[in-house]
């Protein structure tokens, strides 16, 4: 069963129309945007010199390995694992699914987690979220933090800064800002009201997407109002659209992934190690699957989440 899956691998903020409809599973990240199927592949008659296809195990060891934080620029990482969950729960609810794929996705979450209790515990390897926490808390001293977005990056922000700060959020998507303010009791401002932003000194922008929503007009605004002050854009495909970078109080996504370089020679090992077991524990899952027969999507269902 496993040498029928397929991924297409495009980088960030790449389109993907409406595949969903058809039982395709999409996870859109910060770095990349990925489509797994099951027996097709629906971008067979499209030429992109930046799509990376893979297939079979050869996909199932990939997969591994972005979910593992082995293929993030912050090596480690494990906010990815909370946005194939995310993405898990999305396709489920979807009108048409795989049952199949659904089977692949609920065993990488299982092959996952042993990679990560056997190779990754205690690397304490930084995230998006400690990050900016250690930006905005730790050198800034900052007592009130904006948090643009509602996604589960937006969530660990809020877990990071809540003890230490008082938290506001700004997000369109009123259902999830609800629960969170439920969940954690922070505050929240209108979305997108950019003079109430800007009387913000710090914020930390979780989302992404193809437009500005910050240009040098808002930033000159803001850096006239706060002289000690700083900006962290975790959104990709970004939308700033500026010249100003950390000499102006604005952290841009590379500076994030900079600052949280791997250097010491023991965190490298135990990478190379879980890079090595993805390979073993993906071949291992192809004779498990093996024998499993191809299945047509089918309409929705009551599926249980693992």
């Amino acid at each position: 069963m496993l040498n029928d899956l397929v991924l297409n691998n495009f980088p960030s903020g790449h389109a993907t129309g409406e595949l969903e409809k058809d039982g395709h599973f999409v996870m859109k990240t910060c770095q990349r945007t990925l489509v797994l199927s099951f027996a097709c592949d629906p971008f067979a008659e499209q030429e992109n010199q930046d799509k990376l296809f893979m297939a079979g195990a050869q996909a199932y060891t990939y997969l591994l390995e972005v979910i593992c934080g082995l293929k993030s620029q912050l090596l480690g990482e494990n906010e990815i694992v909370g946005q194939f969950k995310s993405a898990y729960k999305d396709y489920v609810n979807q009108e048409t699914i795989n049952t199949k794929l659904l089977l692949i996705i609920e065993k990488l979450f299982k092959d996952a987690k042993e990679i990560r209790s056997k190779y990754l515990m205690g690397l304490s390897q930084k995230t998006y979220a400690s990050i900016a926490r250690k930006q905005m808390l730790g050198k800034k001293k900052a007592d009130k933090v904006l948090i643009i977005g509602s996604g589960q990056l937006s969530a660990d922000l809020i877990n990071q800064f809540k003890k230490k700060a008082e938290v506001v959020i700004c997000a369109r998507n009123t259902a999830k800002v609800d629960a969170l303010v439920k969940e954690h009791g922070v505050s929240t401002i209108e979305w997108v009201d950019l003079k109430s932003i800007e009387s913000f000194a710090f914020i930390v922008n979780s989302i992404g997407f193809d437009g500005t929503l910050f240009d040098n007009n808002f930033f000159d605004a803001w850096m006239a109002r706060h002289s000690d002050r700083l900006f962290i854009d975790l959104g990709s495909p970004s939308i700033l659209e500026t010249d100003y970078g950390m000499k102006e109080g604005i952290m841009h996504l590379q500076d994030i992934f900079q600052e949280g370089a791997i250097h010491e020679s023991h965190k490298k090992l135990q990478i190379k190690r879980a890079r090595l077991a993805t390979e073993g524990i993906a071949a291992r899952r192809l004779k498990l699957l093996e024998s499993k027969a191809v299945q047509a999507p089918v309409h929705k269902a009551k599926l249980a989440y693992v």
